[in-house]
């Protein structure tokens, strides 16, 4: 289980600037999600993307603050990892996962971890070098968006998972150049025993400075729910957002 943060904005901006005194509230569940934490940044530009991933909790990490405040980008994701039980805490492990101008992290679990490989595309079977299913989920997202395009891909990924795997949640960001999509799609009752019912959700804030989703369990006045079964489309060069039904 995990947590999950994102940003597009018109102008290059990090997660502190943006999310402002209570992003260090987000920081603070890395007391419990402390097995790695990772972040990247995708401008629409295609000028750069920076890759960073610790395996350490962002809260007691010596280059978490520097790092996340001085990567300055206009698209970001950042995660906040808790293994799944069985799973080995590595950098290889460790979210965001990246290809091409692709970035994506994950919250959930998928049962067994193997159980979509075999709809995976042989290109991108060499490419795995972690063991964990989120790795194997951003691989199956990108074969079926290569089949059908990025929403219907995603859409057709979601289906393929739930067909042959047991889940928990898909619960997922995935950004390039062009677009920012946020899934929410999970079972509120496979939460952990001691989570709150919202534990799953996922919550957004559009400003003039940006567009931000987040997992919960933190402090954030004036957010929104996605809607469960749900995705939110952010187009980058308009930043004009779709909901659609999963």
């Amino acid at each position: 289980m995990c947590r999950l943060m994102g940003y597009v904005s018109p102008a290059k901006t990090s997660f502190p600037a943006l999310v402002g005194d209570e992003f260090s509230d987000f920081v603070a569940l890395s007391s419990v999600h402390c097995d790695g934490w990772g972040l990247s940044t995708v401008d629409k530009s295609g000028a750069h993307t920076v890759l960073e991933k610790k395996v350490e909790s962002a809260a007691t990490s010596a280059s978490f603050d520097t790092t996340v405040a001085s990567n300055s980008a206009d698209g970001a994701l950042l995660h906040l990892r808790w293994a799944t039980k069985g799973l080995s805490i590595s950098e290889n492990n460790t979210h965001p996962f990246m290809y091409g101008d692709y970035s994506f992290i994950h919250n959930g679990s998928i049962f067994p971890p193997d159980a979509i490989a075999p709809f995976i595309d042989p290109h991108y079977a060499p490419l795995i070098i972690g063991d964990t299913d989120s790795e194997r989920y951003f691989y199956l997202v990108m074969t079926e968006i290569d089949k059908h395009g990025l929403i219907e891909g995603i859409k057709s990924a979601l289906t393929i998972i739930k067909a042959h795997g047991d889940t928990t949640s898909l619960n997922c960001m995935i950004m390039n150049r062009e677009y920012f999509v946020t899934v929410s799609e999970h079972n509120t009752l496979r939460k952990p025993d001691w989570a709150p019912d919202d534990y799953y959700e996922i919550k957004y804030l559009s400003t003039p400075e940006g567009v931000l989703f987040a997992s919960s369990g933190w402090n954030q006045p004036g957010w929104s729910t996605l809607e469960n079964h749900h995705a939110a489309i952010v187009n980058r060069s308009t930043f004009e957002m779709e909901v659609i039904a999963l």
